[in-house]
């Protein structure tokens, strides 16, 4: 959970499944949480597993060390 001092939330309407809000009613009440948390959680996610970066992950290549062995000697 994402814990800040100020967050601005905005209101949306969603359509969902009957049976994922089962799911989602029943998760909040085992976790003491609110049902709109879990989907905030859950559309976090989906945010960040569908954001583009302005650079690569590994923007810097270094040249390999220690063990030089071929393809061949390393799957033998």
């Amino acid at each position: 959970m994402r814990h800040h001092t100020h967050v601005v939330l905005k209101r949306t309407t969603v359509y969902a499944e009957s049976e994922d809000l089962a799911v989602i009613k029943e998760a909040a009440a085992r976790r003491g949480i609110t049902e709109a948390e879990i989907i905030r959680e859950a559309i976090h996610l989906a945010a960040m597993a569908n954001r583009t970066w302005d650079e690569p992950f590994f923007s810097t290549t270094y040249p390999a060390q220690g063990d030089s062995r071929s393809k061949t000697d390393a799957h033998e």
